[in-house]
C-alpha cells in the first residue's frame, strides 16, 4: 500500500509518499494522489523533518532509507545523483561518464527527468555542460531556486 502525505516548502506543496517503511516519491506540484493511497502523514515524518530542514537551509545530506523502481539504467543514474555534493553542480555529460556511459547523455537525461523522490535525488544539480540551467521536471525556475538554497547562481 502506498502511503502519502503533503508538506508546504519554499518551491510549493510537495508530495511524499512511502511503501511504510521507505520513501519512494517526492514530488511537486501539480499533482494528484492516487485515490487507493492512504494518508499518513506520520509515516513520513522523518522525511517530512528533513526537508523541512534542509529548505532551512540547516541539512546538507539526507539521511533516509529510500525505494526506487526503474531500469537497470535509471537505477545507475539515480543513485549517482545521491553522490553529487551539496552545494555542487555537474553537467549531464559529467553524469552519463559517471554510469560508464560517456555517451549516453540524453539517456541520461531522460533517466532525470524520471527521478521519483526530487530533491533527495538531488538531479537539480545537473545542469548544462555551458554552465546554463537546462531541463528540470519541476520547472527552471524550482531548479534556480533549490540551487539557490545551496548557494549555487546559475545563469538561466
Amino acid at each position: 500500500m502506498t502511503l502519502y502525505t503533503t508538506v508546504p516548502s519554499p518551491i510549493g506543496k510537495l508530495l511524499l509518499t512511502s511503501d511504510g517503511e521507505r520513501l519512494t516519491g517526492v514530488r511537486m506540484e501539480p499533482f494528484t494522489p492516487h485515490p487507493e493511497w492512504k494518508k499518513a502523514p506520520a509515516s513520513l515524518q522523518r522525511a517530512s523533518e528533513q526537508l523541512g530542514a534542509y529548505f532551512a537551509g540547516e541539512l546538507r545530506a539526507f539521511e533516509l532509507d529510500l525505494k526506487t523502481s526503474g531500469t537497470p539504467f535509471q537505477m545507475r543514474v539515480w543513485h549517482a545523483l545521491a553522490d553529487i555534493p551539496y552545494g555542487e553542480t555537474i553537467s549531464y555529460g559529467e553524469l552519463a561518464r559517471w554510469v560508464g556511459n560517456p555517451r549516453a547523455v540524453r539517456a541520461v537525461g531522460r533517466a532525470n527527468g524520471a527521478n521519483p523522490i526530487a530533491i533527495v535525488l538531488p538531479c537539480h544539480r545537473v545542469i548544462g555542460a555551458n554552465g546554463t540551467l537546462t531541463g528540470y521536471g519541476g520547472g527552471l525556475d524550482r531548479k534556480a531556486k533549490l540551487l539557490a538554497l545551496e548557494g549555487i547562481m546559475v545563469p538561466a
